[in-house]
């Protein structure tokens, strides 16, 4: 509260603007009292009641010049509900009151000096005469005090005494106890009250006495007295007195203000507080809570809007009457449309109220109004996430999972699943989404993909669009009847009168006749209800005395918002009111009154726009006089609105039409630019402390402080700053300080994880694709593509991912691009770095780029299909791709926009073949199910249904689906059947008895080939067939491999066994050439110029001649051939293998162009479309969309085939050795630098394991024939050789001590130690130097560790663990497990010993003398057991890779988990390396990570924070031999005992329990 103000020179009253600022103070709930020795200025009042003022004149009657007076400057306004007297603006009658150009200053102090004594008569008067009729009882007390009382004392009225349940006020009172003599008015004036001929006010002084007694007697409690004595009637900082009481106020007020935030942080939520957002050490708010505030906000709106809706009858009627006859059947969404700002929403928001009554009285009604948060457009992903979770809390389903909520088309298939199970309970539902045309371009909402096409019964779909937008445009193709759409059209002039006569009943106003036909006659030429509101808007402030001239009436809505600006800019200034609303209108989210304010007083424009003909009060520190706000706010009442955003009150406009007419007429190109910088410095915090230079009129340049806040990323440890969290990005980018953004927000890593865990991920992933697509920045793609890798875990952790878990992430997918974009990636991949090297708590930081690294030549995964894709055709003319899935279901994409379009489901088995009708946007599919189907690519609708059409349980290489221009022809070897395209279908003929094989078709025609070599043309039109005799030079017989049909040369080719390539005719003529391969893959070119043939590694290109083809290309590859096509201009092949890789190839020389790694699956259809290459898998159920235009840098590195059979790796992660498939009989040799296959090492018999001499750098490979070949890395041709035993037993296992000096190898009957020596400079194995045998009964060996001393430590396949004693030939039976030991690991110097399994336990063994220290039990929600360990050096710690997809932590002497790493694919292998380890993953990725570990861990600290999973340790007492058994504090734990629903999952929070024993 000021301690005094001047009195305002315009309409508004100063009273009406504090009490505005005190009823905001109320929301806000920040009242604070600041008191000193001035009682504040007396203002007239600007209304007074008719009949009070009438009873004032009539105590004055004897006055006429008061009298006079009084009717001069209060003007009574009839239009006032009941009438009041006004008081006239000052420059009424004195026009130079607030004129301050310099040339008239004169007239300007005359008329200042003027007023002021007109202001002392007016209250004169009225005081006396308030006087006078409270003595005849004709007022009341209190309506005579309203003509004493300061602006000061009300304020302390309204906010401090009347509102009791109000939390506490600050109240802070001064008291100067003694006043000097010399001390004069003059020098008071700051501190106390004058009159207007400048004495001190004695009268002001005595009512200061009277509210101060008040104050001490009414609030003790919150009261600061503080007493000083002025120094030449001032405050010097610079006395020792005067320093202590500043200092002392400034104390008490922090340390009061803190106390009471606290308060409120400390206050449970559920007691009222409002969550506090950008904390992220606060409990996560249940699912319900924020759904039913938004269900709320949406709700309380749209009862607000519907009260103001007239003339809407008629059309409310007939939705209500659309509705209610389609309750019973599946229906098609009703549209409302119109203009904009023609009443669509209110429409809605009456249509949800009255549906209440029409339908069931259990109707659920979910109403979003999608434009209430512009200028920011709501993502579809969140209307639909809220309408989803609001309809399953209402019926009572099970909510979506978070990682479902989290997934767009997860979301999409949960969203129209749960409109079906609402109608099949008989729940009625309905859903209004208002403004579709508002949504965000994410997903490309506008096209309605996500729109269902009809709703099932008992559900209701309104929404409501833009006649002229884009989504009504789609919405009109999307459905084909126009019964569902209701267009909003203009008012009438009678509805328009019924407004307005409701909407000045509601504000106590009036009109006269003549200013109500005015308004009518504007409203007539638009009839529409915004240009109504805003007339209204200006009609409140028209008094009865208000000329026709003065009414500022538009034609159009537009001209009606430039006639408001204009009023603006005439009353408040151009500057202030275009910078005001201007940074209104740029704001992501609207701005907080306190950062307006900030930013209005770095604008320099503004400010010499207000200090244009005066000086700052104070030059060193400028700054916006709040006064100017307050009035400008008042104004604009009608135009603004308070929306929560963030946790605070944010000032936004309340119409978007309005906010783009700001845009318009302020935001021009410079300004906007200006604006956008300063918004930018303003949330960068550039000037918190700092000087800003400002140039202010007749005056030189200044350095001044402009008292903004700083804006630190983080307000405290766990609390972020979350406005700048929203704002900055954005501004940065428009604002063109791309420099700043780079480093600031783009490649800042703690800005990535803050507003990741603040605001969500999607939300910096909606940042970086804004970025991507203002500035050419690869690095914001390639960041932006890392998070979106990263999303399905922090959706799983539901956001509640750490710091380091969030770096480790970035660091691994990352890391392998630091040097090719220093800049950006480098440096944020540093700064992981380096905060990982100083984190407190245990950590694995990443050394590689061993998880899915963004960037490459895959552009778009498009994903719907569940199971793997077994067909895909692409249609160039619509631009589309259907893929059908051995799942039965048919998903249809655009290639566009690479959004799913439809899902086609009916097929109950899997899709063979599909193919898209380009000229009748329709599709074909055939399935297993021996079901053909038609369906239409607009709507998804099925057409058309076929059953019988093959043979049931057909494979996809032997059906065949052809299309003619008039015939649709399914054919396999030995039936063919054919349809028209309405779905008859035509019966072929046969002549014989005699078997036919169908080779293909040709036009019309099918070709078939008999035992005795004859062919018939089997004419489908007209139902004749052709036999044609004994095929020409066929000598002998002929036994079809593989066919493939040349409609435009009428031939088909056919592959035989024999080795022949037959040419068949459609005349019956045979040509036979020899053919070099018997292909498994045979297809021709487009143009039929190309044929290719694929067969085990080696594909064959051949020129087609008329009777002859010609091989010109052979390529080979490293496996077996899937697929491959030719691009249309025949200059590149693209060939998928079974070693999961894409390769792409130059027709004319040969020469491989590229390689694609990162399918993760044998690639079985490879297509070209567009510059792309589009590939799929029958083992995937994603189509992957490749660039063949990318920038080669970001490229990643190639990795050995996912699943491979057998593995192995160098510790220093530089060779990696393979086995592809169990039966085959070769080892590949990667080179893991080059990303290439470096040697293949070829063995006689199937590979049953492999194994790595680390040191010594031997590949052991142990063959089904129970030999072991052994081979140097350096010389691999020298290959040592173990023959088999004699009982030819295959190899089970294989080990090498710690040491390398002996090796083991296990066989089905027994287990042999060799000595691994070296002779010549050449290794050398000796032995066996022992052997013992394995009875018949003994369980097969499934792991082994050879241990110092000899002695070897075992598993097997049913659990048992055993020690055995090569040297005494003692064998120790060890505690075993319930399932196969998958893992038995020795330590680096002989000390300890890991035995793991497939089932939840794992057990760490000291060897010398043998115990049991720890019994490790870990139980995650998917997968069980431990594939991998490795000790570090030193033996400290055990790592463990598990099937869980998780590597793990343990320390070795306590037996405590210390940390777990999510890695998204099981370890398969690992080996020590330095204080980390070296690992390959089962996706073939290698891993290199290091381990750091703090010498002290704070006892709060639990590993299992960032995964749901549960772990217990038993240890034995090292101080004792006996071995207790532990009592868990975690009373469910049970391994076998695991609820895997997702929600109940994910609500318990993940907990550890370490039991030491």
């Amino acid at each position: 509260m000021a301690e005094g103000t001047a009195a305002a020179g315009g309409h508004v009253s100063l009273q009406d603007i504090l009490r505005g600022r005190t009823d905001g103070a109320k929301r806000t709930k920040s009242n604070m009292a600041l008191l000193g020795n001035r009682y504040g200025h007396r203002a007239l009042p600007r209304l007074i009641p008719e009949k009070q003022f009438e009873v004032l004149l009539s105590k004055l009657c004897k006055n006429s010049e008061g009298v006079k007076q009084l009717n001069q400057w209060f003007l009574k306004d009839n239009n006032a509900v009941p009438p009041t007297y006004v008081l006239q603006p000052i420059t009424a009658h004195f026009p130079h009151y607030s004129d301050l150009r310099p040339e008239s200053r004169q007239q300007h102090d005359s008329h200042v000096l003027s007023w002021r004594l007109t202001e002392t008569q007016l209250l004169q008067l009225l005081r006396s005469a308030a006087t006078d009729s409270e003595a005849a009882g004709d007022i009341t007390t209190e309506q005579k005090q309203h003509f004493h009382t300061s602006v000061t004392e009300r304020e302390f009225e309204q906010g401090l005494w009347k509102d009791n349940h109000l939390p506490p006020a600050l109240l802070f009172v001064r008291e100067i106890p003694r006043q000097r003599v010399r001390d004069g008015p003059k020098r008071l004036a700051k501190f106390m009250d004058i009159t207007a001929d400048g004495l001190l006010d004695t009268e002001a002084q005595g009512l200061l006495s009277g509210l101060k007694s008040r104050l001490y007697a009414t609030s003790q409690q919150i009261l600061n007295l503080h007493c000083v004595e002025l120094s030449r009637g001032s405050i010097d900082p610079k006395r020792k007195e005067h320093a202590q009481y500043l200092d002392s106020v400034c104390e008490q007020f922090v340390s009061q203000m803190k106390a009471r935030i606290g308060a409120a942080v400390d206050l449970p939520v559920d007691a009222g507080r409002r969550r506090i957002w950008g904390n992220t050490q606060e409990e996560k708010e249940d699912v319900s809570t924020w759904v039913v505030e938004e269900v709320m906000q949406h709700v309380d709106m749209s009862v607000e809007l519907s009260k103001g809706l007239h003339g809407r009858e008629g059309l409310l009627g007939k939705l209500c009457l659309a509705m209610w006859e389609s309750t019973n059947v599946r229906h098609s969404p009703l549209v409302v449309h119109g203009a904009a700002g023609i009443g669509k929403t209110a429409l809605l928001c009456k249509l949800a109220q009255e549906m209440r009554s029409v339908l069931e009285a259990g109707v659920v009604v979910a109403i979003r109004l999608l434009a209430d948060r512009h200028p920011q457009r709501l993502n579809i992903d969140h209307v639909l996430r809220s309408i989803c979770l609001q309809v399953c809390l209402a019926c009572g389903l099970a909510p979506p999972s978070p990682l479902t909520a989290n997934t767009y088309l997860e979301l999409l298939r949960f969203f129209r699943n749960v409109l079906a199970d609402v109608s099949q309970q008989g729940n009625t539902l309905l859903i209004i989404l208002d403004s579709l045309d508002q949504l965000s371009d994410q997903h490309h909402a506008h096209k309605l993909h996500w729109l269902p096409p009809d709703v099932p019964p008992n559900v209701h779909l309104v929404v409501s669009m833009d006649t002229n937008s884009e989504a009504f445009a789609n919405m009109r193709l999307k459905l084909d009847s126009l019964e569902s759409f209701f267009e909003v059209e203009r008012l009438s002039h009678d509805d328009g009168k019924h407004i307005m006569e409701s909407y000045l009943r509601a504000s106590q106003r009036t009109l006269t006749s003549e200013q109500s036909d005015a308004l009518l006659r504007s409203f007539e030429a638009t009839g529409c209800p915004l240009h109504l509101k805003l007339m209204l808007s200006a009609a409140k402030s028209w008094t009865s005395f208000t000329p026709l001239t003065e009414l500022r009436l538009g034609a159009s809505t537009q001209e009606m918002m430039s006639q408001l600006f204009l009023m603006l800019e005439e009353k408040h200034g151009k500057e202030l009111v275009g910078g005001a609303l201007g940074y209104i209108a740029l704001a992501r989210d609207g701005l907080l009154e306190g950062e307006l304010r900030d930013v209005m007083s770095l604008d320099d424009n503004v400010l010499s726009e207000v200090y244009k003909y005066s000086l700052p009060p104070t030059p060193s520190m400028i700054r916006l006089p709040p006064l100017l706000w307050a009035r400008l706010r008042r104004d604009l009442e009608d135009q603004l609105e308070e929306r929560w955003s963030g946790g605070v009150v944010a000032v936004a406009f309340n119409s978007r039409r309005l906010s783009e007419a700001v845009s318009a007429r302020y935001l021009t190109s410079e300004r906007r630019g200006r604006c956008l910088r300063i918004l930018a410095e303003y949330f960068l915090g550039r000037w918190a402390g700092k000087l800003k230079p400002v140039a202010l009129p007749d005056l030189s340049l200044l350095l001044s402080d402009r008292k903004v806040p700083p804006q630190p990323l983080w307000f405290a440890p766990g609390l972020a700053n979350i406005r700048k969290l929203q704002e900055l990005p954005y501004h940065l980018l428009h604002a063109g300080l791309w420099d700043e953004l780079q480093q600031q927000v783009i490649g800042s890593a703690e800005w990535l994880y803050c507003k990741s865990r603040v605001c969500g991920v999607s939300s910096v992933i909606h940042d970086l694709d804004q970025c991507s697509q203002y500035m050419d920045c690869t690095e914001a793609g390639l960041i932006r593509d890392a998070l979106v890798l990263i999303k399905p875990s922090l959706d799983f952790l539901e956001g509640h991912m750490d710091m380091s878990l969030f770096y480790t992430e970035l660091l691994a997918r990352l890391a392998s691009l630091a040097a090719a974009f220093p800049t950006v990636i480098g440096q944020l991949c540093s700064q992981c770095e380096e905060w990982l090297l100083s984190c407190p708590e245990p950590v694995l930081i990443p050394k590689t780029s061993f998880l899915q690294q963004p960037g490459g030549a895959l552009q778009h995964t498009l994903t719907a299909l569940q199971g793997g894709v077994v067909c895909v055709d692409i249609s160039i003319e619509t631009k589309l791709l259907v893929a059908g899935s051995d799942d039965g279901a048919v998903a249809v994409w655009s290639l566009a926009d690479k959004q799913l379009i439809h899902t086609l489901l009916g097929h109950t088995a899997a899709v063979l073949s599909v193919k898209v009708i380009d000229l009748s946007a329709q599709c074909l599919s055939l399935a297993a199910d021996s079901s053909l189907r038609k369906w239409s690519l607009t709507n998804g609708q099925q057409l058309l249904c076929i059953q019988e059409a093959i043979p049931a349980n057909s494979i996809s290489s032997s059906v065949h689906l052809r299309l003619s221009e008039q015939l649709l022809f399914v054919y396999t070897r030995t039936q063919v059947k054919v349809w028209r395209l309405d779905g008859s279908e035509l019966h072929l003929c046969s002549s014989s008895d005699e078997a036919w094989l169908v080779l293909g078709v040709l036009g019309e025609s099918v070709v078939s080939l008999s035992n005795s070599g004859q062919v018939r043309l089997s004419h489908a039109a007209n139902g004749t067939q052709t036999v044609k005799p004994q095929l020409e030079n066929l000598a002998n017989s002929l036994t079809p491999v593989i066919s493939v049909s040349l409609p435009k040369r009428g031939k088909v080719f056919v592959v035989s066994k024999e080795g022949f390539l037959h040419q068949i005719s459609k005349m019956g003529k045979h040509t036979p050439i020899e053919f070099p391969l018997l292909p498994s893959l045979l297809s021709v070119t487009e143009d039929e110029k190309i044929l290719l043939a694929g067969s085990e590694r080696n594909l064959s290109l051949f020129n087609i001649h008329t009777h002859s083809v010609d091989r010109f290309l052979d390529l080979q590859h490293d496996d077996n051939i899937l697929c491959a096509c030719i691009s249309s201009d025949c200059r590149l092949v693209v060939s998928g293998a079974a070693d999961q890789l894409i390769r792409v190839w130059s027709v004319t020389t040969g020469a491989l162009l590229d390689t694609l790694c990162g399918s993760e699956a044998p690639v079985t259809c490879v297509l070209f479309y567009n510059g792309f290459v589009v590939s799929a898998s029958t083992a995937a159920s994603s189509v992957q969309l490749w660039s063949l235009k990318y920038d080669t840098r970001h490229k990643p590195t190639a990795h050995i085939p996912a699943g491979s059979a057998h593995v192995a790796i160098t510790k220093d992660a530089d060779q990696v050795f393979y086995v592809r498939q169990q039966s085959h009989t070769e080892v590949m040799s990667w080179n893991n630098v080059s990303g290439s296959l470096s040697e293949r090492l070829a063995v006689s018999a199937q590979v049953c394991c492999l194994e790595l001499a680390q040191h010594k750098r031997l590949l052991l490979c142990g063959l089904t024939s129970g030999t072991v070949l052994i081979y140097p890395l350096a010389l691999p041709q020298e290959t040592l050789c173990i023959p088999p035993p004699e009982s030819l037993s295959r190899v089970l296992c294989l080990a090498v001590s710690s040491q390398e000096k002996h090796m083991a190898v296990a066989y089905e009957d027994s287990v042999c130690v060799f000595e691994i020596t070296t002779r010549d400079s050449f290794p050398t194995v000796e032995g066996p130097l022992q052997r013992f045998s394995l009875s018949l009964l003994h369980a097969p060996l499934s792991s082994m560790a050879l241990l110092p001393d000899r002695k070897l430590l075992y598993g097997t396949s049913c659990g048992e663990v055993k020690l055995h004693d090569f040297d005494s030939g003692g064998n120790s039976n060890l505690e075993p497990h319930r399932s196969r030991v998958t893992c038995v690991t020795g330590s680096n110097w002989g000390t300890h010993a890991l035995v793991g399994s497939e089932d939840a336990v794992q057990r760490l063994w000291a060897l010398n003398p043998l115990a049991l220290d720890h019994t490790m039990e870990y139980k995650g929600f998917f997968f069980e057991g431990v594939l991998s360990a490795a000790f570090s050096d030193s033996d400290q710690f055990v790592f463990t890779g598990s099937q869980d997809r998780t590597v793990k932590v343990w320390d070795v002497a306590s037996g405590k988990l210390l940390y777990v790493q999510y890695v998204y694919s099981p370890v398969v292998r690992m080996v020590t390396f330095r204080n980390g380890f070296v690992a390959l993953s089962q996706q073939g990725s290698v891993i290199k990570e290091v381990f750091r570990c703090p010498d002290h861990i704070s006892p709060d600290y639990n590993p299992l924070r960032n995964v749901k999973a549960q772990y217990r340790v038993t240890s034995r007492e090292k101080s004792r031999d006996d071995k207790q058994d532990s009592v868990s504090d975690l009373q469910d734990f049970n391994p076998a005992q695991f609820n895997l629903n997702l929600m109940s999952m994910l609500r318990a929070k993940p907990s550890s329990t370490c039991v030491i024993l």
